[in-house]
Order: C-alpha cells, then sequence, then structure tokens
C-alpha cells in the first residue's frame, strides 16, 4: 500500500492593501509674547479609534465644500508653491482647499473662527460646518496662513491622512463659539501651552516632529522660501524629505 501524496502548502495569505491616505490639513495656532510661543493643542476622546486620548492640534480630512467657500483673502504664492510640490493635484484650487479645511475643522473642534469681519458674513456658504461658520458674521482668510510641514501616515493604521501643517497667529481669531469643546465631542479639552511644556504631553510622535519643526522657526517671522519638511514612510522605513 502507498502513501497518499502529501498536499501542497497552503498559499499564504495575501497581504491587505494599505489604506489610500486621505487629503487632509491641520492648524497650528500661535500665541507669541515674551519671546516665546504658546500653541493651541486639544485632546482627543478617549473613544477615538485614531489616537484616542492624545493631545493634538485641531484637523481634518479635506471635504467637498472646501473647495466651494468664498474667502477674503488668498494664499501667499510661495505658500501656495509649497502645497502643491511633489502632489498629483497641482491646481491653485487644491492648496486652497487644503487650507480652508484646516481652518473650517479647526472652528468645528475648538469653535475658534478665523477670518475677517468687516466684509460681513460670507453668502450662499456649502451645507455643513461652513454654513455654521459663516453664521458667526466672519469671513475666512487665507493670507498669513503658513505651510509648515506635510506628513503621510504609515501603513497599518486603522486611518491614514496626507496632512498638511499650517500656521496661524492667534490674532487671526475672530470668532469664539461656545459648545465645541466637551466630554462628548471631539476634543474633550483644550490648552494653551508653551512648545516645551506640549512636548511633556501624551502625543504624537508626529506632532513632537512638527513640535520641533516649529521651534526651530523661532519666535521671528519665518522665511517663505524655506524648504518644508515632508514625513513619510518607504520600504518600512521613516524618512524625511523636503519640499
Amino acid at each position: 500500500m502507498t502513501n497518499a501524496p502529501e498536499p501542497p502548502p497552503a498559499a499564504p495569505a495575501p497581504k491587505p492593501r494599505a489604506l489610500r491616505p486621505r487629503d487632509a490639513a491641520t492648524l497650528i495656532i500661535v500665541e507669541r509674547g515674551r519671546g516665546k510661543i504658546r500653541v493651541l493643542m486639544g485632546k482627543r476622546h478617549a473613544g477615538h479609534k485614531f489616537m484616542p486620548g492624545k493631545f493634538v492640534f485641531p484637523g481634518g480630512a479635506v471635504e467637498p465644500g472646501d473647495r466651494r467657500m468664498t474667502v477674503a483673502g488668498a494664499l501667499d504664492a510661495v505658500v501656495e508653491a509649497k502645497l502643491l510640490a511633489r502632489t498629483r493635484r497641482t491646481s491653485p484650487e487644491f492648496a486652497r482647499a487644503l487650507a480652508l479645511a484646516a481652518i473650517r475643522e479647526t472652528f468645528e473642534e475648538t469653535g475658534l473662527a478665523l477670518g475677517v469681519t468687516d466684509r460681513g458674513a460670507p453668502e450662499s456658504p456649502p451645507a455643513g460646518g461652513w454654513t455654521r461658520f459663516a453664521a458667526t458674521g466672519v469671513f475666512p482668510t487665507l493670507e498669513g496662513l503658513d505651510f509648515l510641514a506635510r506628513a503621510i501616515t504609515p501603513p497599518g493604521r486603522v486611518r491614514r491622512f496626507d496632512a498638511r501643517f499650517f500656521v496661524a497667529e492667534a490674532t487671526l481669531i475672530a470668532h469664539r463659539a461656545e459648545g465645541a469643546v466637551h466630554p462628548d465631542a471631539e476634543l474633550v479639552e483644550l490648552t494653551w501651552i508653551p512648545i516645551e511644556k506640549a512636548l511633556e504631553l501624551d502625543i504624537p510622535r508626529i506632532t513632537r516632529l512638527i513640535l520641533g519643526d516649529l521651534a526651530e522657526l523661532g519666535s521671528t517671522p519665518s522665511d517663505r522660501f524655506r524648504p518644508r519638511p515632508f514625513y513619510r514612510q518607504l520600504r518600512a522605513q521613516q524618512i524625511r524629505d523636503e519640499l
């Protein structure tokens, strides 16, 4: 009696495809005084799947309305060019949508509306967050926004973003809406904190790197033409490029 042939080894299970990163934007609001910089940070709800309980800057994914919202002032041309470097979408409208997403997300998560109040409320804003923003009487402006850095969430995370980090002075805050931050909200706590103290909080690795980039700029006006860091993972290796 002959032994039956052994079955061939099972093929290895295919690796799950990495999530495609969503275009996103984050806003770092800075307050300067006595040679020091304080930044606004929020603590994420502990129930979130993505970065639960971490202190972060307000931000989120770009939405369709961000491409249609009207503005009172445009992005600096050099900042726009840096935003569009090494992207598939090279239109000024895309750069504009990124910046507007940062302003909208900041309003939705913190109640802070950045812009101007001498033009009246925007007419016919897109539904959702922009309608609520317009109800404050603030017109969003992109003047004064700087682009600090770009970072892509590594593969394997429950959510992935291709995030652009903007910087704005606290003097651009034109309205403060109550009720955005509470125990059941996306951000359960807000704090204005010096950079060196922010590094002691429970923060994601990328936030630590971005705070370091911000600290390097110092308290003086930053060079518009400077390179911007671009953080991403290539062949399982974390790298830092420049834009």
